[in-house]
């Protein structure tokens, strides 16, 4: 059954009050949460990718119970096989046969933590889950709840005993997000906060459930974009296409990631129409890990975020942004 779709003004208030409640335990990570959020209002699946110890965890479950979704936290490791996600027929004694077990992917939210420390079979059971909303065991198939997303976790910096993401799960996740190191007030305050909570552990209270979330998710679907602003979306992936440093570009799956997440942001700021600057606030996260530099470039130190970074600087956007409201 789909969901009635909430009007703009009330997802904007909602996400906002969302935001707000996982921002009681979660310090210095507004923009990467709003942007999670979006993912999320547009439907995909998120991956958080910076140094351990940042609080990449501790924002998924936050936006889990703010968002009022079942989570599952899914340590991966080497030995993970693909069954342990997804699950698996298993002996009933009482019927004297086989019958399905659900594994941790049957969630509303799946925390997917240090998604490269687990084999590339086990990261592509994966793949079907995030793309098609289902999983299929045994030649059977079975549907996911909805909603259903993924927020992973990747340790950039540490490569013994990882298996790097390939560019077709890379490419599933609408977002790829770094948090980054808090100031030095935001981590006087994290510290501050663990000492008045005199315990490790951190609780929000749920300010949607998961009907309200679809319900939410409906109402960006409802929001229309200007002609301008799609074309901008896919000169900017096309760019990544023929830029000297790119060896593969952009697929239109990343223009369309794009667009989508553009959409969701413009909705948390109250507005029923998308502008350019949406468009460049989510480019990097949107479209950096689609793309694979040449070994060339590579070496150098560069990084696809800085070409994504110079080529905002460089696509032209729509010439009227202030005309841009149907």
């Amino acid at each position: 059954m789909t969901p009635e779709p909430l009007p703009v003004a009330e997802v904007a208030r909602l996400g906002a009050e969302v935001l707000a409640e996982v921002g009681t335990v979660v310090v210095g990570m507004e923009p990467a949460l709003r942007g999670a959020l979006a993912a999320v209002l547009a439907g995909g699946h998120v991956l958080f990718e910076d140094v351990p110890g940042l609080g990449k965890t501790l924002a998924a479950r936050s936006l889990a119970g703010a968002l009022g979704l079942d989570f599952t936290r899914l340590q991966c490791t080497p030995d993970l096989l693909p069954a342990d996600i997804t699950g698996s027929y298993v002996w009933d004694p009482a019927s004297a046969g086989f019958s399905f077990r659900p594994g941790p992917l049957f969630t509303g939210l799946l925390l997917a933590d240090e998604i490269n420390r687990t084999a590339p079979k086990t990261q592509s059971a994966l793949l079907e889950a995030m793309a098609e909303r289902q999983v299929t065991v045994e030649g059977r198939s079975f549907t996911l709840p909805q909603p259903f997303h993924v927020m992973a976790t990747s340790n950039p910096v540490e490569y013994e005993g990882t298996y790097p993401l390939p560019e077709a799960q890379l490419d599933r996740f609408l977002v790829r997000l770094s948090v980054g190191y808090p100031s030095r007030d935001g981590e006087a305050d994290v510290l501050t906060r663990r000492l008045a909570r005199q315990r490790e552990e951190t609780s929000v209270r749920a300010v949607v459930d998961a009907g309200e979330v679809l319900a939410m998710q409906a109402g960006v679907e409802q929001v229309e974009v200007d002609p301008d602003v799609v074309a901008y979306c896919v000169a900017l992936a096309a760019a990544t296409r023929t830029h000297a440093a790119v060896e593969v570009g952009a697929s239109p799956r990343g223009s369309l990631a794009l667009l989508l997440v553009s959409r969701a942001l413009a909705v948390l700021d109250g507005r029923d129409f998308v502008t350019p600057e949406d468009v460049k606030q989510i480019a990097v996260s949107a479209l950096a890990h689609r793309i694979t530099l040449n070994p060339q470039t590579w070496a150098t130190g560069t990084v696809a975020a800085d070409v994504v970074a110079t080529l905002l600087g460089t696509v032209p956007g729509p010439a009227a942004t202030a005309t841009l409201r149907r």
